[in-house]
């Protein structure tokens, strides 16, 4: 269940930061099907999602550990066990560096976190 979504425009791309609570991993690679089949045009989902005894981070072919650490570090900084936390990314035709990527991740996931309902 979709529980919290933001959204940031960082040099013409688009990150929607989009945080759901899942009961199993079955559940999250659904929701991450469902995404990829409604977002076709994005270029990256990389996404983090902790549940009792697993955990799981994809950078989605971003730089490596841009994207699914920051995601992941942020469900345990906050305590979102059985939560999957996802940020779509639309490219906007400037490459914006690992460490503005990094931050745009992080910015996109702590704000669909403080959106949560």
């Amino acid at each position: 269940m979709l529980i919290g979504s933001s959204e940031l425009m960082i040099k013409k791309s688009k990150f929607i930061g989009l945080l759901y609570e899942i009961k199993s991993e079955d559940e999250a690679k659904a929701i991450l099907d469902t995404l990829r089949k409604e977002h076709p045009k994005a270029k990256h989902l990389p996404y983090a999602y902790v549940l009792e005894n697993t955990a799981r981070k994809s950078d989605d072919k971003e730089p490596h550990n841009t994207a699914g650490i920051q995601l992941f570090n942020l469900l345990n900084i906050n305590n979102l066990n059985s939560h999957l936390l996802v940020v779509i990314r639309y490219f906007g035709g400037t490459k914006l560096g690992a460490g503005n990527l990094l931050r745009a991740y992080l910015n996109a996931g702590k704000m669909a976190i403080e959106n949560k309902s």
